[in-house]
């Protein structure tokens, strides 16, 4: 039977959490870039009593 070669899986490991975490930066890299939806409704008036 053979052996397992344990340093090739913790080098699998190691590659896909690498990858994961590039794809985490891309991902924030294009949310930072791309500009926030334009919100068409203006933003609603704040009415104060008058008097205060």
């Amino acid at each position: 039977m053979a052996k397992p070669n344990y340093a090739h899986a913790k080098r699998q490991r190691e590659m896909a959490k690498k990858q994961k975490q590039a794809e985490k930066r891309q991902r924030k890299s294009e949310a930072r870039e791309a500009p926030p939806p334009a919100d068409p409704s203006p933003p609603p008036a704040v009415e104060t009593p008058p008097g205060t």
